[in-house]
């Protein structure tokens, strides 16, 4: 049953009716890759989508919502996130837009202002993320750690993020800690060893930094894995910064993702046309450092498969929205409007390994955003508009 405004207060059904479209990402259900419906009907039960169809052949339910002949897409995907942390860096985005030259640390003053932050300081700081994002439509989102660098500090951030979502990274190799500053290959053993002890329990993934100034590709090598060993599934930060071996690197080993692929050899997009690897694109990043944008166009064109996501970070991509990030792809990456959205959805649960998720289609989990518009194209046509209207994530709207 529902409380008549949609929301489940049991295991109850609701039908979503009078949907103008309908992207369910199911090719079987509906026109091409998006899987799209016109004038339909979607039924949610507990946690699942039941029925999609034709709105004029719905089932009997126990709630029926009437959307108005708006737009329903499947709640987006963000894989790549880093919200485990205290401070910002306003001063250093600020000084960057202006053309000031800054001396801080980046990474590192994030470090420092999270290990000296609390418990209950890092916990709402993820939950306050985690909640402006599933407002945006996002219903399921990747966080890493990476901004502790020690055991204990690294093993916290993880044990917090795993209260709030299933998809948690081990990023311990995000930068050389500061302790190490003379000895990365002992921070790698440190990585390798106690580190991945007190962090394994608390993680699905293992994530490295493979870039110059980082992690070679020996040292990230050595990092994933060791984190396979420990039953860890691997991505990889790669190709962020210029060409290297970051890319081609998450293929050899099967990693999952590998993520921001900004700057891209020939043999880079064809190991990753050859692979299963997901390339993961965060054009926030490249927004917010004015950075050159990856060209997802030439992904695309070689039968790659892309992800979209925020990236959302303090210092380089401080933003939760994928409709943003959605809306820059098209502008900028050479992506459909299409093409986007299957990115930002579908491509993010590939990143992930998921099937349950970024799809609407029977047995799928009921992650479902709600638009104030007529066509998930508004998304890109009508950019900083927020257009999700609702969102119900496991069958429940949220208010």
């Amino acid at each position: 049953m529902t409380d008549g405004t949609g929301k489940r207060v049991d295991g109850g059904s609701t039908a979503l009716t009078g949907i103008g479209s309908l992207v369910t990402n199911e090719p079987s259900l509906g026109e091409g890759p998006l899987g799209l419906l016109r004038d339909a009907a979607l039924v949610l039960e507990g946690e699942r989508v039941a029925w999609v169809g034709p709105s004029a052949r719905v089932p009997a339910t126990d709630q029926r919502v009437d959307v108005g002949g708006r737009a329903v897409i499947p709640g987006f995907v963000d894989s790549h996130s880093h919200l485990v942390f205290a401070g910002d860096r306003t001063e250093e985005f600020n000084a960057r837009m202006s053309g000031r030259s800054y001396t801080a640390g980046g990474i590192r003053t994030t470090v420092a202002a999270t290990r000296a932050a609390g418990d209950e300081e890092l916990e709402a700081n993820l939950v306050r993320h985690l909640a402006e994002a599933l407002r945006q439509g996002t219903t399921t989102m990747e966080t890493k750690s990476g901004y502790g660098l020690t055991p204990d500090q690294e093993a916290r951030a993880l044990r917090i993020a795993a209260r709030h979502t299933e998809e948690v990274t081990y990023l311990g190799a995000h930068i050389v800690a500061p302790e190490f500053a003379d000895d990365p290959d002992g921070y790698v053993a440190q990585l390798t060893g106690p580190m991945l002890d007190a962090c394994a329990p608390y993680a699905r993934w293992v994530d490295v930094f493979c870039e110059r100034g980082a992690f070679d590709a020996d040292q990230a090598r050595a990092v994933l894995i060791a984190g396979v060993e420990r039953g860890l599934v691997p991505r990889v930060h790669a190709n962020q910064l210029g060409e290297g071996p970051g890319v081609r690197l998450a293929v050899e080993l099967g990693a999952a993702s590998a993520d921001h692929c900004t700057h891209l050899t020939d043999a880079d997009v064809d190991a990753l046309a050859s692979g299963s690897t997901v390339a993961t694109l965060l054009p926030g990043c490249e927004f917010s450092t004015r950075a050159v944008y990856p060209n997802a166009r030439r992904l695309l064109d070689a039968g790659v498969t892309v992800a979209l996501s925020t990236d959302c970070n303090p210092g380089s991509s401080f933003t939760s929205s994928v409709p943003f990030c959605v809306a820059v792809a098209v502008r900028e990456m050479g992506m459909t409007p299409d093409e986007a959205l299957w990115s930002a959805t579908a491509g993010g649960a590939r990143a992930l390994l998921r099937e349950d998720v970024g799809r609407l289609a029977p047995g799928c989990l009921a992650d479902v955003a709600l638009l104030d518009a007529p066509s998930h194209v508004h998304l890109a046509y009508r950019p900083g508009v927020p257009l999700v209207r609702r969102v119900w994530r496991r069958g429940v709207a949220v208010d």
